[in-house]
């Protein structure tokens, strides 16, 4: 896996695929000319993150006739968007969809929904029910989508998955505000960068995060896309609340040293987490913090 990544740290227009499509062909044919190999947009890229009420208006299938000069941009550039995804049984999903050569290679479905605090995913997605890895030709990816992350069974079944790269898509709002590397910023930059850091040491790969900006419904959504190498170290990162783009090295060379360095992957002991989860659910006990009131 050797290859050049742009991570595009955007601010979609609400309900407007149009523009936000517009924006997306712009940002990826500028990434290709500029000799990227794959293009990693946020969560909901295409559409804006609180739609409610216009979920079901704005889901398309896969196969939509808006999606076709992305599919045909793809045969230059790998492309990683967020999106609606409207499924034949009824269902509408967020979606993390891959494209490439003029493909849809293959789709992550949200699977851990957001449904505290400011927000409510579940009353208009389904949940998504796997944990697949991306076989592309620049490498093998697993895919994210924000509340995803702070899971770890899906970030244990990518490390078993041997996976080189983890794309993680968000929209993260900004909350608190407290120094940052010693400049006042949002105390859930710091978090999100902790969690991105340790994802990256676990599974011995690096974590892309693309993070939008801007504001919905009086929300602030933070930015900071960034990308931590395999040794769980800070890479690069986009500062402020601007949109902008990163343009990043991830070579199979770094990943191979890392791995020597701790060999985590080798001595690994997944059969023991695999009887460990049998019996807890043999005994009931699978179900964590069902009596714990939420914090």
């Amino acid at each position: 896996m050797d290859l050049r990544l742009s991570i595009a740290q955007t601010n979609p227009v609400l309900g407007d695929i149009s523009k936000n499509l517009e924006e997306h062909l712009r940002l990826a044919r500028a990434a290709a000319a500029d000799g990227a190999d794959l293009v990693l947009f946020p969560e909901l890229s295409l559409t804006g993150y609180f739609l409610r009420d216009q979920v079901f208006d704005l889901a398309m299938y896969l196969d939509a006739p808006e999606l076709k000069p992305l599919l045909e941009l793809s045969k230059a550039v790998s492309i990683v968007f967020g999106m609606a995804e409207r499924h034949p049984d009824g269902r509408c999903f967020n979606s993390l969809v891959f494209l490439e050569d003029g493909e849809v290679l293959g789709v992550h479905r949200k699977v851990h929904l957001v449904s505290y605090g400011m927000f409510d995913e579940s009353r208009d997605f389904a949940p998504g029910e796997e944990w697949n890895t991306i076989e592309s030709r620049l490498g093998r990816f697993g895919l994210f989508l924000c509340e995803d992350l702070w899971h770890l069974g899906g970030q244990y079944v990518r490390i078993l998955d041997r996976v080189d790269a983890l794309l993680v898509a968000s929209a993260g709002p900004g909350r608190g505000v407290g120094p940052q590397d010693g400049v006042q910023g949002f105390e859930s930059l710091g978090t999100w960068r902790t969690l991105l850091s340790a994802a990256a040491m676990h599974s011995l790969s690096y974590v892309a995060w693309a993070n939008r900006v801007g504001f919905e419904d009086g929300v602030a959504f933070s930015g900071g896309s960034a990308l931590f190498g395999p040794d769980g170290r800070l890479r690069t990162t986009l500062d402020g609340l601007e949109e902008g783009e990163l343009s990043v090295s991830l070579t199979s060379a770094e990943l191979h040293r890392a791995r020597q360095r701790t060999p985590l992957l080798r001595d690994g002991r997944p059969e023991l987490v695999r009887r460990a989860l049998g019996c807890a659910g043999s005994t009931g006990s699978a179900d964590l913090g069902a009596d714990t009131p939420a914090s």
